[in-house]
Formats: C-alpha cells, structure tokens, sequence
C-alpha cells in the first residue's frame, strides 16, 4: 500500500491496512465505552465490546493472520475487497442493532460469513506453515462463524 511505502515486506503491506482498521475500532470503542455511562448509551456496552472484539481484535488476527500465513501474499484487489466487505459487515450490523431494524443485522451477518469466506481461502494452502499459530486464526473463525447465527437470533427476537 503506497501510504505505508513500496520498501517494506510484502506481508507488512499486507497486514497493514488490517491492523490501522482494527486500531480506529478499538479506539473507537474506548470512547464509546467511556461515553456509555455518562450518557445513559444503552446499546453502549454492546457497541464497544463489538468495535474492540470484532472490528478490532478479530480483524488484527485475520488480517496478519493471512499475510503470515498465506503461501502468497494476497493481492491488493482481494485485500481491498476483503476491507470493503469487512466495512460495510460491520456498518450494516451496528446500524441494525442501534436501529433496531433487523433486516440490515443480517445482511451484515451474511456479509460478515462471505468475507470469512475470503479468509479461508487465503490461508488455504497453509498446511505446515506457522505451526501451531494458525490455529489461532482458524478459532476466530470459528468463532465468529458460531456467533454469527447466534448474534441473528438474538436480533431477531429483540425485534418482537
């Protein structure tokens, strides 16, 4: 990626841009974490823990994950593709659940299972490499594959 510069690694350029969207969300949820109490926010707590666990924490593992152990770096097209998906996952689910309109919850969610979708594949051919780390990028999408359905459920029923 050009703002970060040609000179470094091929896997750094990679993994760069996963972690700068990862950090905004995570600063993102502090102040929306420290904002919650004093402002009676009552999806705050909820709106934090997703921008930190998710939008942050999740995506840094997959986004490293995958320049560290794809045996090719990803191309900048399926990186670009893989953030735009990620975004607007991310916004059609925070918007779903503060709106409380469920339709845009689960376009998120279904989003959100197509992009991991991409992260699998990139890692695909990673038999060997990493050793016993790359399980720590399979269990986040474990996890977040089981949450997913579960996260829809529950959308579901707040709405009636």
């Amino acid at each position: 990626m050009a703002i970060f510069g040609d000179d470094l690694d091929p896997r750094v350029s990679v993994a760069a841009p996963f972690v700068a969207l990862a950090s905004v969300s995570i600063v993102a949820g502090g102040f929306v974490a420290a904002a919650t109490g004093p402002t009676d926010f009552d999806k705050g707590s909820w709106l934090a823990a997703y921008l930190v666990l998710v939008g942050g924490v999740a995506l840094v593992i997959l986004g490293v994950g995958q320049a560290v152990f794809a045996r090719q770096a990803p191309s900048k097209p399926v990186i670009a593709t893989e953030l735009a998906i990620w975004v607007l996952s991310a916004g059609a689910i925070i918007v779903g659940t503060l709106a409380e309109a469920v339709v845009f919850t689960i376009v998120g969610g279904l989003l959100l299972l197509g992009v991991l979708v991409l992260f699998v594949a990139a890692v695909r051919d990673a038999s060997g490499i990493g050793g016993r780390l790359i399980w720590l990028y399979r269990a986040m999408i474990v996890i977040l594959v089981v949450s997913i359905p579960i996260g829809l459920v529950l959308a579901w029923q707040r709405r009636t």
